[in-house]
């Protein structure tokens, strides 16, 4: 529970208003007095201002306050007259004595309601310094003076002022109790503490529902950030607020369907994984057939060598051509697994992407018209006819050597599965962004299973004929991955007459 939310608002809110409390009772109790003193003192500041400028009216017109006020005062306050009724007024409303005395008779001109004698008796206790009351002086002005005095006979306080008016002559004493203010302040605060127990009992009570409300969407999200958690992206937030609560709640929904998503990616890419797993045991299958393969075509041109070595070794050929016929023969095997060792090294470099290319801008029409004039000889002897259709220069963006290399593959391979008509047809063209090659040759079509697996190593679909020309079934093998280090493409289709292989290139793009 001390850990809640709701819990740590709630007392935090009683602390505060506690603290509000507390201090409002001691600005009341320490400060509040002598406030009330300094306003006290202003009212008697006030009175005297406004009585001696009625005394100086008087005095302006040579009379004395009594006679210049004659037709309208009354001693006995039965018919106040303007001055009666000002007097009357400023006690009543701020709680004043007053008395005027003239100085010059001894006699009170004119006092408030109240107990003449004894304030009569307190001016003369002033005036002569006889039994003077405790006082402590708040303020000296040129004619009088304002003073804190204590009173025993009542054990009260007094804020009084006392002195002369600006004619000199008329003597004054305006009092005010100040008792009053100790238990008003003594009131306030008990009035304070009842108010304020019950102010807190209240908020107390406020602040726990408010928070509760609050709070119940929070534990709302948490039991969302637990599902979510168990992986159950289907619960949602369905609180309607739209502060900063509901704008976490709407971010958990998003963060909720982004996980679901991510998940599902994670799953994808784990069934991918398991895949190429998969892929990777094929992959390792298929080296242990690579490794048999290269031994199955290593074996027979190894034991013919051997066999022919012996031979010339225990003079089996003793006479000049039979020496000739097996050197040759022994040197022809030698060269055949040279080329196949030499292709081997080229393709491994190619598919581990260790032989970089070289791009260039060259033309793709007068590259394949030399790969065709320096297969002349080979061309004659397979007794081929081979066409380039295409006129137009094609400029294309790609690695001249090993593209030349691609298309000689492809013009061997055409020649030595020549039948029929025994025709060659190269076709170059450009088409948009990209460049298409073609090679057809007449012969028997492949087998339409058989098609997918030309390009891969040491794979024949006749190999009484591969073996017939000294082929090793990695020709094809060496286009494919050339290709893809050009990230293009390649293939094979069975046409009308024969078969047509085909690749493509990258078009050179001039920059504006």
């Amino acid at each position: 529970m001390k850990h809640s939310i709701k819990a740590r608002f709630a007392m935090i809110f009683v602390c505060l208003m506690a603290f509000v409390l507390l201090t409002t009772w001691c600005v009341n109790n320490w400060f509040l007095e002598g406030f009330y003193t300094r306003a006290k003192v202003h009212i008697l500041e006030m009175a005297y201002t406004e009585i001696d400028q009625v005394v100086a009216q008087a005095n302006e017109s040579g009379k004395g306050i009594i006679e210049y006020y004659h037709d309208s005062y009354d001693p006995d306050f039965k018919n106040e007259g303007p001055i009666q009724k000002m007097f009357r007024t400023m006690g009543e409303k701020y709680n004043l004595m007053m008395i005027l005395i003239d100085s010059s008779t001894d006699e009170y001109l004119m006092s408030t309601s109240g107990d003449r004698q004894f304030l009569k008796n307190r001016v003369e206790d002033y005036i002569f310094g006889k039994d003077m009351p405790q006082a402590s002086v708040l303020k000296k002005h040129d004619n009088y003076i304002v003073q804190k005095t204590y009173d025993k006979r009542s054990d009260s306080y007094y804020l009084e002022s006392w002195g002369y008016f600006s004619d000199n002559k008329t003597i004054f004493l305006i009092s005010i109790p100040l008792s009053s203010i100790r238990d008003s302040v003594a009131l306030s605060n008990r009035f304070l503490a009842y108010v304020g127990s019950m102010a807190l009992f209240i908020g107390s009570l406020f602040i726990y529902f408010t928070t509760k409300r609050i709070t119940t969407p929070i534990l709302q999200l948490a039991n969302l950030s637990e599902k979510m958690s168990s992986l159950d992206f289907e619960a949602k937030y369905t609180g309607n607020e739209k502060d900063e609560i509901g704008v976490l709640g709407n971010s958990m929904n998003q963060l909720s369907d982004k996980l679901k998503d991510t998940i599902g990616q994670l799953r994808s890419a784990n069934e991918e994984l398991q895949k190429d797993i998969a892929e990777k045991v094929k992959i390792d299958e298929m080296r242990k057939d690579f490794i048999a393969n290269v031994s199955h075509e290593l074996k027979t041109p190894i034991a013919l060598i051997q066999g022919y070595a012996e031979g010339l070794t225990e003079g089996m050929a003793e006479d000049p051509e039979s020496r000739d016929y097996y050197c040759e023969v022994i040197m022809d095997e030698a060269n055949k697994m040279n080329k196949m060792v030499r292709q081997l090294l080229n393709l491994t470099a190619l598919e581990f992407g260790n032989d970089d290319l070289q791009l260039e801008c060259f033309d793709l029409t007068e590259l394949i018209r030399g790969v065709i004039g320096s297969a002349g000889i080979l061309i004659q002897q397979k007794q081929a006819n081979v066409k380039l259709e295409t006129f137009d220069t094609i400029h294309v963006y790609a690695d001249e050597f090993k593209i030349e290399e691609v298309i000689t593959n492809y013009l061997n391979n055409a020649l030595n599965h020549l039948s029929g008509e025994r025709e060659i047809i190269i076709t170059a063209e450009e088409n948009g962004k990209e460049a298409l090659v073609t090679v057809f040759n007449t012969g028997q079509s492949i087998p339409e299973e058989d098609l997918p697996k030309l390009w891969t190593k040491f794979f024949k679909v006749d190999k009484a004929h591969t073996r017939e020309y000294g082929g090793s079934g990695i020709g094809l093998s060496i286009v494919k991955a050339i290709i893809d280090s050009h990230n293009k493409s390649c293939g094979v289709r069975n046409v009308d007459g024969g078969v047509e292989f085909w690749f493509t290139l990258d078009c050179y793009q001039e920059q504006g």
